[in-house]
């Protein structure tokens, strides 16, 4: 199931960026030794913080198991800014019509092999199909990846194949990174559905999404100061340092309701 994420409904899915985030850690901090920034576990850069589009696979839990982020090359973006190597000299490309897809991972820890649903071959898949079909539905004609060898073999494989690339190989980390070009056209979708035996949609609702377990249950999990004040009461050495406590906890339940009430 692959959850779309952007500026409007991400203040709903906070739990689930952030096990996204994680995720990029263990993949191109950990796995691949990409030069990139992960602080407390989690992966992020400046482009994150433009608003980009996500594309999310989720389990039936509703936990992370691939993502990849989608951006505008009209304004800044990796390939022009950050893997200009790649370019060998050559002008950025910039087109309203043209996304940048880039941290395409999937959690092969979670995941195991074969091609059922709960499998990498599968998620890989699923997550290429939504990014080519949630393109296309904005108008965008075409996408360009910054990817790995083992990646391009991957997209050969499956019936994703580029149709070019830009620049030059680079290195980047542990492996050599290229810019491949995808157009996003109903022939490649339908390319990669028969290879993945994918048939139905793809997309799972915000509504739907936030039902699922581990999405539910984010919204429930006691915060630091909670657990602080369940351990004071729990190891109160007289009565009034267990009311003490408890009016605690009970001021900062009042403060989230406020809180909730106002957002609403």
């Amino acid at each position: 199931m692959i959850l779309v994420i952007d500026a409007v409904n991400k203040p709903k899915f906070a739990h689930v960026l952030d096990e996204m985030f994680r995720l990029r850690a263990r993949v191109f901090g950990d796995r691949l030794g990409w030069q990139v920034e992960v602080v407390d576990g989690r992966e992020r850069d400046v482009f994150d913080d433009l608003d980009p589009a996500y594309a999310v696979g989720l389990d039936e839990e509703g936990h992370v198991v691939s993502c990849v982020r989608a951006l505008q090359t009209t304004g800044p973006h990796m390939l022009s800014d950050v893997f200009f190597d790649i370019l060998d000299g050559e002008p950025p490309l910039r087109s309203a019509s043209l996304w940048e897809s880039t941290r395409f991972c999937v959690d092969t820890q979670r995941l195991g092999r074969g091609r059922g649903r709960n499998s990498v071959s599968y998620a890989t898949c699923e997550l290429m199909i939504a990014s080519l079909e949630a393109a296309k539905r904005a108008g965008v004609s075409d996408i360009v990846t910054v990817i790995d060898p083992v990646m391009d073999r991957v997209l050969k494989r499956s019936g994703n194949a580029p149709y070019d690339y830009v620049g030059r190989q680079a290195d980047m980390g542990k492996v050599p990174a290229l810019a491949a070009l995808l157009d996003c056209t109903d022939e490649r979708i339908e390319r990669i559905r028969a290879f993945s035996g994918i048939e139905t949609d793809v997309f799972i609702p915000d509504e739907a999404a936030l039902l699922l377990p581990a999405i539910a249950g984010a919204g429930t999990r006691k915060t630091p100061l909670e657990d602080y004040c369940d351990e004071q009461i729990a190891t109160a050495c007289n009565a009034r340092e267990r009311i003490d406590a408890m009016r605690l906890k009970a001021a900062l339940a009042d403060r989230v309701r406020s809180h909730s009430d106002i957002s609403a």
